[in-house]
């Protein structure tokens, strides 16, 4: 069975695409499936690290674009997406040759691009969690939570697409899955940590830092940085002033450090569900568009204390809010439940994902 997925990551695009089709994709060899990747090559990819997970990644021609510029990267799929189809089509034709399922994680694509490549597939997945757009699709994924998540995609999907919607179909490394086991209630805060995705273009990291800078020393802070944030010399050396800050880049531990956390400063991005996962109460700071109704449904819940929009938070709002954390044990302790009963354990240990992906194809 051959699965190919479709995902881009860049200082823009960001980490997270990638991270969670990896999940997937190991899923799914695990499964037996031939799996590989079609990237495009841009700044601050994370084609590398696929190779690095060993798997199989066909590269697409690099796009010159800005990335100083968030839109310019969307604008060029826009505007090329046909060069996009022509170039994944001769790689489907010359190299992998046959393909049982393609999935998509990109916002880039839409409809048109599902369409024209839809016929060299017996079944085509997307995911999702903008929907802002039409799919072409036998499988829709969104892992995330909204107050009206079972509709979002009513009109936006075709009658017969099945739709895995909700945090029960959420994607997690098997590292989670394991770490679980040693779930806890926290209530007293003695570790921080504090991680805003794999690239943090808005440099969040070390407005956090200078929160916590302001904070007794007795308190240990983990900061944790991917390989394609451009600025993490400047966050080491930050680190490297204090001796209760601890900085680690690119980890392959992160269910431990949330594990030994009890309290989380980071985006509302695809970590919010390894966090609640694990009972880990955040402070949250949402950085991109698509994080604004996931992280307002997640505070609503009580899992989270929003701040907002990262150009509206400043360092001494993070500070104030971790202030009333550290003095209201209570609160981390009902942040702390709430954030454990979002995710149903009993149904996200079945995989369901890929029990729908193998059921399809046998």
């Amino acid at each position: 069975m051959n699965v190919v997925f479709r995902v881009d990551s860049s200082v823009t695009i960001g980490t997270g695409h990638v991270m969670r089709c990896l999940t997937l994709a190991k899923q799914l060899k695990q499964m037996n499936a031939n799996v590989s990747f079609i990237c495009r090559e841009l700044e601050g990819d994370l084609i590398n690290f696929i190779k690095d997970n060993e798997f199989t990644v066909y590269i697409l021609s690099k796009a010159m674009i800005s990335e100083a510029d968030n839109n310019a990267i969307f604008k060029w799929y826009k505007e090329n997406w046909q060069q996009d189809v022509r170039e994944t089509q001769y790689l489907f034709e010359t190299h992998i040759h046959s393909v049982d399922f393609l999935i998509v994680d990109h916002y880039g694509l839409d409809k048109k691009w599902e369409a024209s490549l839809k016929p060299f597939t017996k079944k085509l997945m997307v995911i999702d969690d903008l929907a802002n757009r039409k799919h072409v699709c036998d499988f829709l994924l969104d892992q995330n939570l909204y107050l009206n998540y079972q509709d979002r995609y009513k009109n936006l999907v075709p009658p017969e697409c099945k739709q895995l919607l909700g945090p029960n179909y959420v994607l997690l490394r098997e590292e989670f899955i394991e770490a679980s086991r040693q779930k806890r209630i926290r209530n007293e805060i003695h570790n921080i940590l504090v991680f805003f995705g794999g690239t943090d273009p808005t440099n969040e990291t070390v407005k956090a830092l200078d929160a916590l800078a302001l904070l007794d020393n007795n308190i240990k802070i983990n900061v944790v940085v991917g390989s394609s944030n451009t600025r993490k010399d400047q966050i080491r050396e930050y680190c490297d002033r204090y001796p209760n800050f601890f900085f680690h880049c690119q980890v392959s531990n992160m269910a431990e450090l949330m594990n030994e956390a009890d309290l989380a400063i980071g985006a509302g991005g695809t970590t919010t569900w390894e966090r609640c996962y694990l009972g880990l109460p955040s402070i949250t700071i949402i950085v991109a568009d698509n994080q604004i109704e996931l992280t307002d449904a997640v505070s609503k819940f009580g899992a989270s204390v929003n701040l907002g929009f990262s150009h509206e938070v400043t360092s001494n709002q993070i500070f104030e809010a971790v202030k009333d954390l550290i003095e209201h044990p209570k609160k981390v302790q009902l942040l702390s439940e709430r954030a454990s009963k979002l995710v149903n354990h009993k149904i996200v240990n079945t995989y369901p994902v890929v029990k729908a992906i193998m059921e399809e194809l046998k």
